[in-house]
């Protein structure tokens, strides 16, 4: 079936988010707002795969939500998390879980970590996730949500995700959630033969194109998904860029 395009577009407001969220309960309203969610930007939208729904259905979302704007928590748009980073629209979280083709039994790469939401989601589908964050503070707040609420296959580390994580390489899937203009050789090098890597590809300051790339026997095939609007990669990505 071929996808709708809908871009994620990136959310500015004026003052600086809290970073570090406090827990809040599971409550009706959250419980009613994510199954409305489900229902009306997700699978309305073509998303079917029920190891998918039930993950968006079962992460609170609102938990890795800044405290002052939690109450936008499953609005149909991206939010401001501090540190010129945004968590993911709820489709485009679903989209790229989705299109990974996720039977279970993985060990998931995560490349720009965020709040930690992606990761969470991701934790109920899989095996393992290796998530990596090169923003200091984002990695400390997203870390101590993920072991607080209780994703304990899910593994945080500090660092720049343009090299990925060797240390428990090989991965089933790598995910990059920041746009860059190339696919990082790395990442691909992280892959198992027959893994898939999914990522917003192109000009980081305008659209990208949401690709996945499979890798076949020392090379690879690619295939466009749709158009996104993501935040640039940064650390190693960005000076490549700019050469």
């Amino acid at each position: 079936m071929k996808l709708s395009i809908v871009f994620s577009i990136l959310v500015f407001l004026v003052h600086t988010p809290n970073l570090a969220a406090d827990t809040v309960a599971d409550t009706p309203l959250f419980k009613t707002k994510r199954q409305r969610m489900v229902a009306q930007q997700i699978r309305a939208r073509g998303i079917s795969s029920p190891k998918v729904l039930r993950a968006m259905d079962l992460t609170p979302r609102h938990v890795f939500v800044p405290k002052d704007i939690r109450s936008q928590s499953y609005a149909d748009h991206p939010l401001p998390i501090g540190e010129g980073q945004t968590i993911s629209q709820p489709y485009i979280v679903a989209l790229m879980t989705d299109s990974l083709g996720l039977t279970g039994r993985e060990k998931v790469l995560e490349i720009g970590t965020g709040s930690g939401y992606q990761a969470a989601v991701l934790s109920s589908i899989v095996k393992s996730v290796v998530t990596v964050e090169i923003k200091k503070k984002l990695f400390e707040t997203s870390s101590r949500l993920l072991r607080k609420h209780g994703y304990e296959n899910v593994s945080s580390q500090y660092g720049d995700g343009y090299f990925g994580w060797s240390q428990q390489a090989p991965y089933d899937c790598i995910m990059i959630t920041a746009a860059v203009d190339h696919i990082p050789p790395p990442l691909v090098n992280q892959l198992r033969d027959g893994g898939r890597l999914i990522l917003p590809l192109g000009n980081p300051f305008s659209y990208q194109n949401l690709v996945l790339v499979t890798k076949k026997s020392g090379s690879y095939a690619v295939r466009q998904i749709t158009g996104v609007l993501f935040v640039p990669m940064t650390g190693r990505a960005m000076s490549i860029e700019e050469e």
